[in-house]
Protein backbone atom coordinates (compact mmCIF):
# COMPACT_ATOMS: atom_id res chain seq x y z
CA UNK A 1 0.00 0.00 0.00
CA UNK A 2 1.02 3.48 -0.64
CA UNK A 3 -0.45 6.68 1.76
CA UNK A 4 -0.07 9.91 1.00
CA UNK A 5 0.01 12.31 4.30
CA UNK A 6 -0.21 15.96 4.57
CA UNK A 7 0.26 17.73 7.91
CA UNK A 8 -1.89 21.28 9.03
CA UNK A 9 0.33 24.08 10.67
CA UNK A 10 -0.77 23.30 13.60
CA UNK A 11 0.88 19.86 13.72
CA UNK A 12 4.17 21.53 12.60
CA UNK A 13 3.79 24.72 14.74
CA UNK A 14 6.96 23.24 16.86
CA UNK A 15 9.59 21.02 17.30
CA UNK A 16 7.45 19.25 20.46
CA UNK A 17 4.74 18.52 17.19
CA UNK A 18 7.80 17.40 14.29
CA UNK A 19 8.03 14.73 16.85
CA UNK A 20 4.83 13.72 17.44
CA UNK A 21 4.47 13.67 13.39
CA UNK A 22 7.67 11.89 12.99
CA UNK A 23 6.24 9.55 15.56
CA UNK A 24 2.99 8.71 13.11
CA UNK A 25 4.87 8.72 9.85
CA UNK A 26 7.81 6.23 10.95
CA UNK A 27 5.19 4.10 12.46
CA UNK A 28 3.55 2.60 9.13
CA UNK A 29 5.70 1.90 6.75
CA UNK A 30 3.11 2.73 4.05
CA UNK A 31 3.12 6.35 4.45
CA UNK A 32 5.79 7.38 1.74
CA UNK A 33 4.87 10.45 0.70
CA UNK A 34 4.50 13.33 3.31
CA UNK A 35 3.17 17.32 2.69
CA UNK A 36 3.89 19.88 5.04
CA UNK A 37 2.03 23.15 5.79
CA UNK A 38 3.67 26.02 7.16
CA UNK A 39 4.48 26.51 11.12
CA UNK A 40 1.08 27.45 12.71
CA UNK A 41 0.23 28.76 15.49
CA UNK A 42 2.45 27.61 19.08
CA UNK A 43 -0.35 29.04 21.16
CA UNK A 44 -3.30 31.25 21.18
CA UNK A 45 -1.77 34.49 20.56
CA UNK A 46 0.78 33.61 18.44
CA UNK A 47 1.45 34.35 14.54
CA UNK A 48 1.57 32.11 11.67
CA UNK A 49 4.36 31.72 9.52
CA UNK A 50 2.53 32.58 6.33
CA UNK A 51 1.18 35.49 7.80
CA UNK A 52 4.41 36.32 8.81
CA UNK A 53 5.96 36.45 5.71
CA UNK A 54 3.10 38.17 4.14
CA UNK A 55 3.93 40.99 6.65
CA UNK A 56 7.43 40.93 6.08
CA UNK A 57 7.25 41.17 2.05
CA UNK A 58 4.16 43.84 2.26
CA UNK A 59 7.27 45.83 4.06
CA UNK A 60 9.62 45.13 1.44
CA UNK A 61 7.44 46.02 -1.19
CA UNK A 62 6.58 49.52 0.16
CA UNK A 63 10.25 49.80 0.27
CA UNK A 64 11.26 49.60 3.95
CA UNK A 65 13.35 47.59 5.82
CA UNK A 66 12.31 44.18 6.35
CA UNK A 67 15.28 42.30 8.03
CA UNK A 68 14.37 42.38 11.18
CA UNK A 69 10.58 40.14 10.43
CA UNK A 70 12.76 38.04 8.36
CA UNK A 71 14.54 37.22 10.89
CA UNK A 72 12.05 36.61 13.44
CA UNK A 73 11.00 34.33 10.59
CA UNK A 74 14.42 32.49 10.51
CA UNK A 75 14.19 32.28 14.44
CA UNK A 76 10.95 30.49 14.60
CA UNK A 77 12.94 27.56 12.42
CA UNK A 78 15.97 27.63 14.02
CA UNK A 79 14.17 26.83 16.65
CA UNK A 80 12.45 23.92 15.21
CA UNK A 81 15.73 22.64 14.09
CA UNK A 82 17.24 23.15 17.63
CA UNK A 83 14.43 21.36 18.95
CA UNK A 84 14.88 18.15 16.54
CA UNK A 85 18.76 18.25 16.98
CA UNK A 86 19.25 18.92 13.52
CA UNK A 87 22.35 19.94 11.96
CA UNK A 88 20.53 21.70 9.01
CA UNK A 89 21.09 25.58 8.08
CA UNK A 90 19.02 27.48 6.76
CA UNK A 91 21.12 30.56 5.87
CA UNK A 92 21.74 30.39 2.15
CA UNK A 93 17.64 29.98 1.47
CA UNK A 94 16.87 32.97 3.57
CA UNK A 95 19.97 35.08 1.87
CA UNK A 96 18.28 34.09 -1.23
CA UNK A 97 14.52 35.05 -0.15
CA UNK A 98 15.89 38.85 1.45
CA UNK A 99 17.64 39.25 -2.27
CA UNK A 100 14.01 38.51 -3.79
CA UNK A 101 11.82 40.04 -1.39
CA UNK A 102 13.84 43.52 -2.30
CA UNK A 103 13.68 42.88 -5.69
CA UNK A 104 9.61 42.26 -5.53
CA UNK A 105 9.25 38.60 -6.42
CA UNK A 106 5.59 38.52 -5.28
CA UNK A 107 3.80 37.93 -2.47
CA UNK A 108 2.99 34.06 -3.63
CA UNK A 109 6.62 33.70 -3.72
CA UNK A 110 6.62 34.95 -0.30
CA UNK A 111 3.80 33.18 1.07
CA UNK A 112 5.61 29.92 -0.78
CA UNK A 113 8.17 29.78 1.83
CA UNK A 114 6.79 28.85 4.90
CA UNK A 115 5.72 25.40 2.94
CA UNK A 116 9.09 25.18 1.36
CA UNK A 117 11.27 25.75 3.92
CA UNK A 118 9.09 23.56 6.25
CA UNK A 119 9.33 20.73 3.45
CA UNK A 120 13.13 21.30 3.78
CA UNK A 121 13.41 20.69 7.49
CA UNK A 122 10.79 17.60 7.34
CA UNK A 123 12.80 16.03 5.29
CA UNK A 124 15.70 16.32 6.85
CA UNK A 125 14.32 15.06 10.02
CA UNK A 126 12.80 11.94 8.45
CA UNK A 127 15.56 10.95 6.07
CA UNK A 128 13.30 11.47 3.00
CA UNK A 129 13.89 13.12 -0.34
CA UNK A 130 12.88 16.78 -1.06
CA UNK A 131 10.91 17.67 -3.83
CA UNK A 132 10.06 21.43 -4.39
CA UNK A 133 6.06 21.35 -5.60
CA UNK A 134 7.58 24.40 -7.95
CA UNK A 135 9.55 21.49 -10.36
CA UNK A 136 6.47 19.64 -10.69
CA UNK A 137 2.68 21.56 -9.98
CA UNK A 138 2.12 23.79 -13.29
CA UNK A 139 -0.24 26.59 -13.12
CA UNK A 140 -1.30 28.32 -16.91
CA UNK A 141 -0.29 32.12 -17.65
CA UNK A 142 -3.90 32.87 -16.72
CA UNK A 143 -3.05 31.25 -12.71
CA UNK A 144 -5.53 28.30 -13.55
CA UNK A 145 -4.17 25.01 -12.02
CA UNK A 146 -3.06 22.07 -14.75
CA UNK A 147 -4.20 19.28 -13.67
CA UNK A 148 -3.26 16.50 -16.17
CA UNK A 149 0.44 18.25 -16.91
CA UNK A 150 0.95 18.58 -13.40
CA UNK A 151 -0.47 14.66 -12.63
CA UNK A 152 2.27 13.43 -15.65
CA UNK A 153 4.83 15.17 -14.21
CA UNK A 154 4.57 14.41 -10.21
CA UNK A 155 4.09 10.72 -11.35
CA UNK A 156 6.96 10.73 -13.29
CA UNK A 157 9.27 12.17 -10.13
CA UNK A 158 7.93 10.41 -7.86
CA UNK A 159 8.67 7.19 -9.58
CA UNK A 160 12.45 7.52 -8.29
CA UNK A 161 11.31 8.43 -5.39
CA UNK A 162 10.41 5.84 -2.71
CA UNK A 163 9.89 8.37 0.04
CA UNK A 164 9.45 12.22 -0.51
CA UNK A 165 8.63 15.10 1.09
CA UNK A 166 6.73 17.83 -1.35
CA UNK A 167 5.51 21.13 0.03
CA UNK A 168 1.98 22.29 0.15
CA UNK A 169 -0.20 25.30 -0.81
CA UNK A 170 1.87 26.50 -4.01
CA UNK A 171 2.84 25.47 -7.96
CA UNK A 172 4.81 27.55 -10.65
CA UNK A 173 4.11 28.95 -13.81
CA UNK A 174 6.43 27.26 -17.16
CA UNK A 175 8.86 29.96 -16.66
CA UNK A 176 9.33 29.55 -12.94
CA UNK A 177 7.74 32.05 -11.05
CA UNK A 178 6.14 30.86 -8.06
CA UNK A 179 1.94 30.91 -8.17
CA UNK A 180 -0.13 29.81 -4.67
CA UNK A 181 -3.64 27.77 -4.77
CA UNK A 182 -6.16 30.84 -3.49
CA UNK A 183 -8.10 27.89 -1.50
CA UNK A 184 -7.21 24.93 0.23
CA UNK A 185 -3.57 25.61 -0.01
CA UNK A 186 -1.80 21.99 1.34
CA UNK A 187 -4.84 20.16 1.21
CA UNK A 188 -4.79 20.37 -2.59
CA UNK A 189 -1.04 19.59 -3.03
CA UNK A 190 -1.22 16.01 -0.84
CA UNK A 191 -4.56 15.07 -2.89
CA UNK A 192 -2.47 15.84 -6.21
CA UNK A 193 0.31 13.46 -5.12
CA UNK A 194 -2.36 11.16 -3.84
CA UNK A 195 -3.46 10.98 -7.42
CA UNK A 196 -0.15 11.01 -9.32
CA UNK A 197 1.19 7.43 -7.18
CA UNK A 198 -1.97 6.24 -7.28
CA UNK A 199 -1.97 5.64 -3.40
CA UNK A 200 -4.13 3.35 -1.89
CA UNK A 201 -5.18 5.80 1.42
CA UNK A 202 -4.47 9.83 1.46
CA UNK A 203 -4.17 10.60 5.27
CA UNK A 204 -4.99 14.86 6.18
CA UNK A 205 -3.70 14.98 9.31
CA UNK A 206 -4.75 18.17 11.24
CA UNK A 207 -5.93 19.52 14.74
CA UNK A 208 -9.75 17.47 15.20
CA UNK A 209 -10.20 13.93 14.99
CA UNK A 210 -12.47 14.40 11.38
CA UNK A 211 -15.65 16.28 10.78
CA UNK A 212 -18.21 16.32 13.97
CA UNK A 213 -22.12 16.05 13.15
CA UNK A 214 -22.50 19.66 13.99
CA UNK A 215 -20.71 22.81 14.73
CA UNK A 216 -18.87 22.40 18.67
CA UNK A 217 -19.65 26.03 18.96
CA UNK A 218 -23.15 25.19 18.70
CA UNK A 219 -23.14 22.11 20.05
CA UNK A 220 -21.41 21.05 23.43
CA UNK A 221 -19.24 17.85 22.14
CA UNK A 222 -20.94 16.72 19.47
CA UNK A 223 -20.85 13.12 17.69
CA UNK A 224 -18.05 12.78 15.43
CA UNK A 225 -18.79 11.38 11.51
CA UNK A 226 -17.28 8.03 10.86
CA UNK A 227 -17.72 7.86 7.12
CA UNK A 228 -19.11 10.63 4.92
CA UNK A 229 -19.34 10.18 1.18
CA UNK A 230 -18.51 12.72 -1.42
CA UNK A 231 -21.79 14.48 -2.24
CA UNK A 232 -22.37 14.59 1.52
CA UNK A 233 -19.28 16.25 1.76
CA UNK A 234 -19.98 18.53 -0.85
CA UNK A 235 -23.01 19.66 1.11
CA UNK A 236 -22.05 19.90 4.00
CA UNK A 237 -18.99 22.27 2.72
CA UNK A 238 -21.13 24.26 0.96
CA UNK A 239 -23.08 25.07 3.77
CA UNK A 240 -20.31 25.75 5.57
CA UNK A 241 -18.40 23.22 7.47
CA UNK A 242 -14.88 23.48 7.68
CA UNK A 243 -12.05 20.79 8.28
CA UNK A 244 -10.96 20.79 4.77
CA UNK A 245 -11.88 22.33 1.62
CA UNK A 246 -13.95 20.78 -0.83
CA UNK A 247 -11.55 21.87 -3.53
CA UNK A 248 -8.94 19.15 -2.35
CA UNK A 249 -11.36 16.60 -3.14
CA UNK A 250 -11.46 16.75 -6.59
CA UNK A 251 -8.45 15.32 -7.42
CA UNK A 252 -8.74 11.88 -5.12
CA UNK A 253 -12.42 11.53 -6.25
CA UNK A 254 -11.81 10.66 -9.91
CA UNK A 255 -9.48 8.03 -9.11
CA UNK A 256 -11.56 6.80 -6.41
CA UNK A 257 -8.94 7.22 -2.85
CA UNK A 258 -10.37 6.89 0.33
CA UNK A 259 -9.34 10.28 2.65
CA UNK A 260 -9.23 9.97 6.04
CA UNK A 261 -8.80 12.88 8.41
CA UNK A 262 -6.93 12.08 11.41
CA UNK A 263 -6.01 14.31 14.36
CA UNK A 264 -2.23 14.30 15.15
CA UNK A 265 -2.56 15.20 18.88
CA UNK A 266 -4.80 11.73 19.01
CA UNK A 267 -3.47 9.60 16.56
CA UNK A 268 -5.36 6.86 17.96
CA UNK A 269 -8.43 7.91 17.14
CA UNK A 270 -9.70 6.91 14.10
CA UNK A 271 -11.31 10.42 12.40
CA UNK A 272 -13.51 10.57 9.67
CA UNK A 273 -13.68 8.66 6.30
CA UNK A 274 -14.65 10.17 3.20
CA UNK A 275 -15.38 7.42 0.21
CA UNK A 276 -17.25 7.66 -3.21
CA UNK A 277 -19.71 5.56 -1.63
CA UNK A 278 -19.90 2.62 1.05
CA UNK A 279 -22.56 0.06 1.87
CA UNK A 280 -21.53 1.04 5.72
CA UNK A 281 -25.24 2.53 7.27
CA UNK A 282 -24.32 5.34 9.38
CA UNK A 283 -24.84 5.26 13.07
CA UNK A 284 -27.62 8.32 12.97
CA UNK A 285 -29.99 8.63 10.16
CA UNK A 286 -28.54 12.35 9.47
CA UNK A 287 -24.72 12.02 8.92
CA UNK A 288 -24.21 16.01 9.85
CA UNK A 289 -26.01 19.34 9.97
CA UNK A 290 -24.67 22.54 8.80
CA UNK A 291 -25.98 25.79 8.12
CA UNK A 292 -25.26 29.78 7.28
CA UNK A 293 -26.95 33.16 8.42
CA UNK A 294 -27.04 36.26 6.10
CA UNK A 295 -29.50 35.47 3.28
CA UNK A 296 -32.72 36.74 2.01
CA UNK A 297 -35.48 35.43 0.40
CA UNK A 298 -37.28 37.69 -3.16
CA UNK A 299 -40.82 36.18 -3.59
CA UNK A 300 -42.50 37.25 -6.33
CA UNK A 301 -46.10 36.30 -6.96
CA UNK A 302 -47.82 36.20 -10.25
CA UNK A 303 -50.91 34.30 -11.26
CA UNK A 304 -50.74 31.67 -13.97
CA UNK A 305 -46.81 31.33 -13.94
CA UNK A 306 -46.60 28.13 -14.15
CA UNK A 307 -48.25 28.15 -17.51
CA UNK A 308 -45.77 31.32 -18.44
CA UNK A 309 -42.79 29.37 -20.68
CA UNK A 310 -39.35 30.89 -19.64
CA UNK A 311 -40.46 32.90 -16.61
CA UNK A 312 -37.48 31.26 -14.16
CA UNK A 313 -35.27 31.79 -16.39
CA UNK A 314 -36.20 35.63 -16.89
CA UNK A 315 -36.06 35.81 -13.26
CA UNK A 316 -32.97 34.22 -12.63
CA UNK A 317 -31.22 36.13 -15.85
CA UNK A 318 -31.94 39.53 -14.17
CA UNK A 319 -30.10 38.25 -10.96
CA UNK A 320 -27.11 37.04 -13.38
CA UNK A 321 -27.30 40.86 -15.04
CA UNK A 322 -26.26 42.25 -11.68
CA UNK A 323 -23.92 39.30 -11.13
CA UNK A 324 -25.65 38.00 -8.09
CA UNK A 325 -25.82 34.36 -7.75
CA UNK A 326 -28.58 32.36 -5.75
CA UNK A 327 -28.52 29.75 -3.45
CA UNK A 328 -31.90 28.27 -3.96
CA UNK A 329 -35.29 28.73 -4.99
CA UNK A 330 -38.32 27.18 -4.17
CA UNK A 331 -41.37 27.71 -6.25
CA UNK A 332 -45.12 27.08 -6.33
CA UNK A 333 -47.92 27.40 -8.93
CA UNK A 334 -48.07 31.18 -8.35
CA UNK A 335 -44.89 31.79 -6.32
CA UNK A 336 -41.65 32.01 -7.21
CA UNK A 337 -39.01 32.35 -4.65
CA UNK A 338 -34.91 33.25 -4.95
CA UNK A 339 -32.45 32.80 -1.97
CA UNK A 340 -29.05 35.06 -2.13
CA UNK A 341 -26.70 36.38 -0.23
CA UNK A 342 -27.70 39.47 2.17
CA UNK A 343 -24.86 41.21 1.40
CA UNK A 344 -24.32 40.37 -1.96
CA UNK A 345 -27.94 41.76 -2.32
CA UNK A 346 -28.93 44.98 -0.24
CA UNK A 347 -26.70 47.28 -2.53
CA UNK A 348 -28.74 46.46 -5.79
CA UNK A 349 -32.24 45.46 -4.63
CA UNK A 350 -34.00 48.07 -6.12
CA UNK A 351 -32.05 46.97 -9.51
CA UNK A 352 -33.23 43.70 -9.21
CA UNK A 353 -37.03 44.39 -7.96
CA UNK A 354 -37.41 46.81 -11.14
CA UNK A 355 -35.35 44.38 -13.71
CA UNK A 356 -37.63 41.96 -12.35
CA UNK A 357 -40.78 44.14 -13.12
CA UNK A 358 -39.77 44.50 -16.15
CA UNK A 359 -38.93 40.80 -17.29
CA UNK A 360 -41.98 38.95 -15.95
CA UNK A 361 -44.48 41.76 -14.77
CA UNK A 362 -45.27 40.24 -11.19
CA UNK A 363 -48.37 40.65 -9.41
CA UNK A 364 -45.82 41.37 -5.97
CA UNK A 365 -42.46 41.45 -4.78
CA UNK A 366 -41.89 40.87 -1.37
CA UNK A 367 -37.95 40.83 0.30
CA UNK A 368 -37.71 39.00 3.73
CA UNK A 369 -34.11 39.78 5.52
CA UNK A 370 -32.42 37.82 8.05
CA UNK A 371 -32.88 34.27 6.95
CA UNK A 372 -30.30 31.28 7.92
CA UNK A 373 -30.17 28.02 5.89
CA UNK A 374 -29.53 24.75 7.65
CA UNK A 375 -28.68 21.69 5.58
CA UNK A 376 -29.37 18.33 7.07
CA UNK A 377 -27.75 16.13 5.21
CA UNK A 378 -27.31 12.20 5.26
CA UNK A 379 -27.66 8.81 2.97
CA UNK A 380 -29.57 7.42 5.39
CA UNK A 381 -32.26 9.70 4.94
CA UNK A 382 -33.31 8.15 1.59
CA UNK A 383 -34.33 4.95 3.11
CA UNK A 384 -36.09 6.54 6.62
CA UNK A 385 -39.62 7.23 6.66
CA UNK A 386 -40.82 10.92 7.87
CA UNK A 387 -37.31 12.33 8.25
CA UNK A 388 -38.58 15.64 7.09
CA UNK A 389 -41.67 15.25 9.89
CA UNK A 390 -39.26 14.93 12.49
CA UNK A 391 -37.29 18.18 11.47
CA UNK A 392 -40.53 19.79 11.40
CA UNK A 393 -41.68 18.35 14.72
CA UNK A 394 -38.40 19.26 16.50
CA UNK A 395 -38.18 22.44 15.35
CA UNK A 396 -42.16 22.85 16.23
CA UNK A 397 -41.58 21.71 19.45
CA UNK A 398 -39.06 24.70 20.03
CA UNK A 399 -41.36 26.96 18.65
CA UNK A 400 -39.41 27.98 15.32
CA UNK A 401 -41.11 28.87 12.45
CA UNK A 402 -39.95 27.35 9.68
CA UNK A 403 -39.65 30.25 6.38
CA UNK A 404 -38.57 27.80 3.61
CA UNK A 405 -37.77 23.88 2.83
CA UNK A 406 -36.03 22.48 -0.25
CA UNK A 407 -35.54 18.96 -0.70
CA UNK A 408 -33.31 17.64 -4.09
CA UNK A 409 -34.78 14.65 -5.71
CA UNK A 410 -31.60 12.57 -4.44
CA UNK A 411 -33.36 12.81 -0.97
CA UNK A 412 -29.33 13.44 0.49
CA UNK A 413 -30.54 16.48 1.93
CA UNK A 414 -32.82 18.83 3.38
CA UNK A 415 -32.85 22.84 3.54
CA UNK A 416 -34.65 24.73 5.95
CA UNK A 417 -35.00 28.20 6.04
CA UNK A 418 -35.67 30.19 9.30
CA UNK A 419 -34.83 33.54 11.01
CA UNK A 420 -31.34 34.32 11.69
CA UNK A 421 -32.38 35.03 15.60
CA UNK A 422 -33.99 31.11 15.43
CA UNK A 423 -30.25 29.84 13.69
CA UNK A 424 -28.60 27.87 17.06
CA UNK A 425 -31.89 26.78 18.37
CA UNK A 426 -32.85 25.00 15.15
CA UNK A 427 -29.38 23.67 14.63
CA UNK A 428 -29.55 22.20 18.59
CA UNK A 429 -33.40 21.07 18.15
CA UNK A 430 -31.98 18.74 14.98
CA UNK A 431 -29.23 17.92 16.57
CA UNK A 432 -31.03 16.66 19.82
CA UNK A 433 -34.13 14.77 17.59
CA UNK A 434 -31.64 12.58 15.31
CA UNK A 435 -28.69 11.89 17.50
CA UNK A 436 -29.42 12.60 21.43
CA UNK A 437 -33.09 10.75 21.18
CA UNK A 438 -31.03 8.00 19.70
CA UNK A 439 -28.04 7.25 21.87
Amino acid sequence: MIKVVKFGGSSLASAEQFQKVGEIIRSDEERKYVIPSAPGRRFPSDEKVTDMLYACYARAEAGEPFQKELAAIQARYEEIMEGLSLSLNLEKEFETMERLFAEGAGSDYAASRGEYLNGIVMAAYLGYEFLDAAEVIRFNEAGEFEAEETNSLVGERLKTMERAVIPGFYGAYKDGRIKTFSRGGSDITGSIVARAVRADVYENWTDVSGFLIADPHIIEDPKGIESITYRELRELSYMGAGVLHEDAIFPVRREGIPVNIRNTNAPGDNGTWIVESTCQKSKYVITGIAGKKGFCAINIEKDMMNSEVGFGRKVLQVFEENEISFEHVPSGIDTFTVLVDQHDFIHKEQRVVSGIHRAVQPDSIDIEADLALIAVVGRGMKSTRGTAGRIFSALAHSHINVKMIDQGSSELNIIIGVADKDFEAAIKAIYDIFVIVQL
